[in-house]
């Protein structure tokens, strides 16, 4: 499943400062595939996909005369160059890291899944405002066109949904992706059930009631993937981590340990969690065994395979700069 590296660099420098460095990388196996090549094959298999759905919609939909069509083909539209800048930032977070970036690409991914977000937003709009116009200004729409092609969108999206489907829940690439996708899927629904309603009840008004109401389920998923990703680029703690947890964790981890503070926990892309944090021990020799149990802990409890651990020689130098002498920070 995964096969991670660490190496660690335990150093007493002339401020008798004990600094480890615990670098892991996760290579999630997909069918014998690197996880990023993995994941890098379905959105390219996902963007061919949609790419030629969406050019059967619009041409449908400009056929037919339905709203519900061209809006899913609109979205479509967003989402293949949304799955496009999926592939390219999941091919630019497995370059390594170099002298101007020493973590790598790896948020470029978080960042994709950010843009992604806030495009849904503006293809929301997008949609409100055409089926509002509609609304107040219908139009003939031939339902058996309609009917075909959004059966066919709808088998199309249901594919390239299983493809993306199983990805890391804190992967926000991958999960903006299938974001898009799952809107396509409910507007080939709405085209569906508009094309039926108009050509069993005649009732027109359906295709654009129907592209509002998926315009709305889109939105609310939208914010979401817009507040978990804007949330790892601020630097905020990962879901289902306690920082107060692990501070308390580790003040117990070892009877040598005398106080941990100064914790500090972020994410930097999917599932690459890290910290760094300040130990205060009752003999300074035992610095390498605890620091290890540290890391351990860190690692077993927390998922945490990135950590710094400065080691103080007596009371926290960083008092009025985030640590409170053996207060939490």
């Amino acid at each position: 499943m995964n096969s991670a590296h660490a190496h660690s660099h335990d150093h007493d420098d002339h401020a008798h400062h004990d600094h480890s460095h615990d670098h892991g990388h996760g290579h999630d196996h997909d069918h014998g595939l690197p996880r990023g090549e993995g994941r890098e094959r379905k959105l390219l298999f996902a963007f061919v996909l949609t790419t030629v759905m969406l050019v059967a919609e619009a041409i449908g939909g400009t056929l037919s005369g339905s709203l519900a069509l061209l809006a899913d083909a609109g979205h479509m539209l967003v989402d293949s160059l949304a799955l496009l800048l999926a592939v390219v930032g999941a091919w630019l977070a497995r370059k390594p890291a170099d002298e101007r970036r020493t973590y790598g690409y790896g948020r470029l991914e978080v960042l994709a899944g950010f843009v992604n977000a806030l495009t849904q937003f503006v293809l929301v709009g997008f949609i409100a405002y055409e089926a509002i116009e509609r609304l107040f200004h219908p139009g003939e729409i031939l339902s058996g066109i309609m009917l075909v092609v959004a059966l066919i969108g709808l088998a199309v999206n249901v594919v390239v949904l299983r493809t993306l489907h199983g990805h890391a829940h804190d992967d926000v690439n991958l999960a903006g992706a299938t974001l898009h996708v799952l809107g396509d899927l409910l507007g080939s629904v709405a085209a569906v059930l508009a094309a039926l309603a108009v050509r069993w009840l005649g009732w027109n008004w359906a295709d654009p009631v129907l592209s509002l109401l998926v315009s709305l389920l889109i939105l609310g998923s939208a914010w979401g993937l817009l507040r978990r990703s804007a949330h790892i680029l601020l630097e905020g703690v990962p879901e289902g981590v306690d920082a107060a947890q692990i501070t308390d964790v580790l003040r117990t981890a070892d009877a040598m340990i005398r106080d941990v503070h100064h914790v500090h926990v972020w994410q930097l892309a999917s599932g690459s969690r890290m910290a760094t944090l300040h130990a205060e021990l009752h003999d300074d020799s035992q610095q390498a065994r605890v620091l290890a149990i540290i890391k351990t802990v860190l690692d077993e409890r927390f998922g945490i395979r990135h950590a710094t651990v400065q080691i103080d020689p007596g009371p926290c130098q960083d008092v009025g700069r985030g640590c409170a002498g053996h207060g939490r920070a």
